[in-house]
């Protein structure tokens, strides 16, 4: 195969979503499966819609997903006298023209063709204007350029869906600039392909209308064809058009309700794709060694939200609090200062305490952040009804009588001592009978839930000070 050369070429008008997300990683996977070079290009010939602050989101986005690019970055608003060029080639063969036409008139025409139940396409109106005609109304009437198109079918190959008719009959003369300096899309994208070397042009099934159109500037020019290969529509779950409505958000929405990078690459290469065997968990590294252009589907893909935050959940209870806990934001539970973390409630915690209360908070959390939700009583004074200490149908002088004999107990631990495994084995011993009546208890003294990680992780956690005042607060209750 001859060296591969792909790009994923979004447009700045919008912040990175998935699908164009899933673009990127085919491109990115196709690349390193065959040792080729991966590009990203800026398609802002569009001036108006085009923000530098999405363009930094799309840079910022694929990093942080681990899609990183091989060339400096192309930007077509720096290319204008490249296409301005090809522009004046096409011009000079009598290949493209000078249309003047105005908005008006092309509607005119438009609803005319549409009574008589035609397709509307322009007629050709400037099509045979002189040289020197189009020159004279150059400067004074506003104009477009269109390309001569052929009176006749055309067949092409796609890599996934083989052949492909269109009909430039269909088509008409299309416009590929505003001006000499205003290209659009389909001359802008078609030239920078060809001068960046691109050997696959891997997108999504939409532009699927708009390669008759590149596949006729390719021919005009006398440049080699690309290989096409369009990807399936990504759907909703009612196969109607993604939308928010079905879960579907930018990657910067994601990043911000606490999804991992690992969990939506995953989930985005399978949709429209699948490597042989059944395996479904996978890194980007084995995402590389299985990848296939050929095992890319034609059918459409369907969203599911359920099955991402399957991935998330699972990437998440497998990632160590070491690497998590550089992606939580504390600010809402206290501050850091230096290694120890102040809570809102006055406790402090050592980083080594921080780190055993992610992976606590994480058994919990399908979110990076839900972690300090889960387990917020670390963090903040909390209450709870004295019944909620009652075991099933024990009564409040047993439960009483259980929660004292636990603090006289854990107040003969020394601090060093007063550590998880210790704390399980007293615990054990006291409730071999009806371990119920002693592990609730105090579950709910620390805190105040009916589900929480067990109670000895709490008051490994807490410590021996705090965990014998909020045994002596729930004792307190049950009076």
């Amino acid at each position: 195969m001859t060296n591969v050369r792909v790009r994923f070429a979004p447009s700045p008008t919008g912040y990175l979503h998935l699908g164009s997300a899933r673009t990127a990683l085919f491109n990115f996977l196709f690349a390193r499966s065959q040792g080729g070079t991966f590009l990203v290009r800026i398609e802002d010939t569009d001036r108006e819609r085009s923000k530098k602050e999405f363009e930094e989101d799309i840079f910022e986005n694929l990093k942080w997903l681990g899609i990183d690019w091989d060339e400096e970055v192309l930007k077509q608003s720096e290319r204008t006298q490249i296409y301005r060029g090809i522009i004046e080639e096409l011009i000079k063969k009598g290949l493209a023209y000078y249309c003047f036409c105005s908005k008006e008139e092309l509607e005119l025409r438009h609803q005319e063709q549409l009574t008589r139940g035609e397709t509307p396409r322009y007629p050709g109106t400037c099509r045979n204007l002189t040289p020197e005609e189009a020159l004279s109304k150059k400067k004074e009437q506003n104009y477009v350029i269109r390309l001569k198109t052929p009176e006749r079918q055309i067949t092409f190959k796609d890599f996934l869906r083989g052949e492909i008719r269109a009909d430039y009959r269909q088509i008409g003369d299309f416009v590929i600039a505003k001006k000499e300096d205003e290209p659009l899309y389909v001359l802008a994208n078609t030239v920078d392909d060809y001068y960046q070397g691109i050997t696959h042009v891997i997108r999504g099934e939409e532009f699927i209308s708009t390669t008759p159109r590149q596949l006729l500037l390719y021919k005009y020019l006398e440049w080699p064809l690309p290989i096409f290969v369009h990807l399936p529509l990504v759907l909703g779950q009612d196969r109607s058009k993604l939308s928010k409505r079905h879960g579907a958000k930018s990657i910067k929405e994601y990043r911000q309700e606490g999804y991992l990078p690992e969990a939506i690459l995953n989930f985005i290469a399978l949709l429209g794709w699948h490597p042989e065997g059944d395996e479904e968990i996978m890194s980007l590294g084995e995402m590389i060694k299985k990848f296939k252009l050929e095992k890319l589907n034609k059918s459409p893909a369907i969203f599911n939200i359920s099955k991402l935050n399957y991935f998330n959940r699972f990437y998440l209870k497998n990632k160590k609090p070491d690497d998590i806990i550089e992606l939580i934001d504390f600010s809402q539970h206290g501050q850091w200062l230096g290694n120890e973390f102040k809570a809102k409630n006055g406790v402090s915690y050592s980083r080594e305490k921080v780190l055993k209360i992610i992976e606590l908070g994480k058994e919990r959390a399908s979110f990076i952040t839900e972690i300090l939700a889960t387990v917020n009583f670390f963090f903040e004074d909390f209450d709870y009804p004295a019944q909620l200490l009652i075991w099933k149908d024990s009564s409040f002088e047993k439960i009483k009588e259980n929660l004292n004999f636990i603090k006289e107990r854990l107040e003969k631990l020394s601090s060093d001592h007063f550590n998880s495994e210790k704390i399980k084995a007293i615990l054990d011993e006291m409730s071999s009978h009806n371990k119920g009546e002693f592990f609730w208890p105090l579950r709910v003294a620390l805190s105040g839930k009916d589900a929480s990680p067990p109670p000895f992780e709490l008051a490994d956690v807490f410590g021996k000070e705090r965990t014998l005042a909020l045994i002596d607060r729930a004792i307190a209750k049950l009076i």
